[in-house]
């Protein structure tokens, strides 16, 4: 049975798993930091990803496709429900929290720079 190749964006992490592995397993396994909170049943909508081509996941399931709704057709997967059979890109979103922690960094360096 060949290997799958993974590589999680923006953190540039690489990793081999068998074919069928989930993407959060993947991520797990990458220590690469996949929020979740619903213990990977796509009830809380808090692993998405995004990927360019899917052709390395497997097709989604009818749960994915209705928890995603039109941001299936964006390039949007559940991590906890993306199996991988193939080569395959993904996008880890920025955590909220983070991203709204740099951005306040970033307004008060600004401000500093005035002063």
């Amino acid at each position: 049975m060949a290997l799958s190749e993974v590589l999680f964006l923006p953190d540039n992490k690489k990793i081999t798993v068998r074919p069928g592995t989930t993407l959060l397993d993947a991520g797990r396994k990458a220590r690469v930091n996949i929020r979740t909170r619903c213990g990977a049943k796509a009830a809380c909508l808090m692993c998405k990803v995004q990927v360019t081509d899917a052709s390395g996941l497997a097709p989604m399931n009818v749960n994915e496709r209705l928890k995603l709704g039109s941001q299936a057709d964006e390039g949007y997967r559940l991590a906890c429900q993306a199996r991988v059979i193939g080569q395959v890109q993904v996008t880890v979103p920025e955590d909220p929290l983070k991203a709204a922690i740099r951005a306040q960094l970033a307004r008060q360096a600004e401000d500093d720079d005035l002063f």
